[in-house]
């Protein structure tokens, strides 16, 4: 027979209930243990950037028709407008003084060198002038369907011409004259937050783009029926024709970059930076407010 074994037993001592005072609850919440401790340098954080907007943060997705979108095709399309208003305006001096030089040759020969450079000067200022044309209206036609669309999402109703529409319109002879005014103040009308069954009215600056473009449309075709003329006086004339045709369209792309800036200016959102802040200092003329006629019971006098 086998003694029994001594169990071995392991004696745990804790202090009984209410040995130490517990700690509340809102003292914990309260209580402040000291700033964040990490074992490893934490490897997330903010981009060391300034505020802008979302999508042009690196890394972002961005949307083909956001605000930000609009704002940097439009400062695009400015800059190409602003370039084209330069050249037509050299445009205009140098059809100026090939005009010049033709009343001159009327009482003698002209120095070869002076006509080449004068020729030159057209030449490249046409040609030119055609490529800075086609780019303007290439950078525009998008920065306006761009603006269409991110103003229909904003005012929450889009315009009364699809994109395509809107395009054939600006195709078709005759009716270009029209259209783009109409799209334009359509748009203007929108980014405006005015309500949509206001029939559009369009602003100042809008009505002379507009005026502008439909006088450039028609010189356009005034100097093409011209060029078939070949006596001396109306070559002469097609010149001075050329240079005034140089001149509205400068006016043009100087109204359109301003148009543009307007428009994407009412886009985007408020500048707290750019607002003054003002305070009333003094009222004149103010009616006297209404005095009660009676006193509750109980209120101090």
């Amino acid at each position: 027979m086998q003694p029994l074994q001594p169990m071995r037993v392991d004696w745990v001592a804790t202090p009984p209930p209410g040995a130490y005072p517990q700690p509340s609850r809102r003292s914990q919440r309260l209580s402040y243990s000291g700033p964040p401790n990490y074992p490893v340098p934490p490897r997330w954080g903010f981009p060391l950037l300034a505020w802008r907007w979302p999508t042009a943060v690196p890394g972002t997705v961005e949307q083909s028709d956001s605000v930000d979108g609009v704002r940097r095709l439009g400062r695009t399309a400015q800059n190409s407008l602003w370039l084209l208003a330069a050249v037509a305006v050299w445009g205009v001096f140098s059809e100026s003084w090939r005009y010049v030089l033709v009343a001159m040759s009327r009482y003698g020969a002209l120095s070869s060198g002076v006509v080449s450079a004068s020729d030159a000067m057209v030449v490249t200022a046409s040609a030119i002038t055609l490529v800075g044309s086609l780019l303007s209206l290439v950078l525009t036609l998008l920065w306006v369907r761009r603006a269409r669309n991110v103003a229909a999402t904003l005012v929450g109703y889009g315009p009364s011409r699809s994109d395509e529409q809107a395009l054939i319109g600006l195709v078709v002879p005759g009716v270009n004259l029209v259209v783009p005014g109409s799209v334009l103040a359509e748009l203007e009308h929108a980014v405006a937050r005015r309500p949509a069954d206001e029939r559009p009215r369009p602003s100042k600056l809008l009505r002379w783009w507009w005026s502008l473009w439909v006088a450039s449309g028609l010189l356009f075709v005034i100097t093409i029926l011209w060029s078939f003329r070949a006596s001396t006086q109306a070559l002469a004339d097609g010149v001075l024709l050329h240079a005034f045709g140089d001149l509205v369209l400068a006016g043009v792309a100087v109204t359109t970059a301003l148009v543009v800036r307007r428009i994407t200016t009412l886009l985007l959102p408020v500048d707290a930076a750019s607002v003054r802040l003002m305070r009333v200092l003094e009222v004149k003329d103010a009616p006297e407010p209404p005095l009660r006629s009676f006193r509750a019971s109980g209120s101090p006098r």
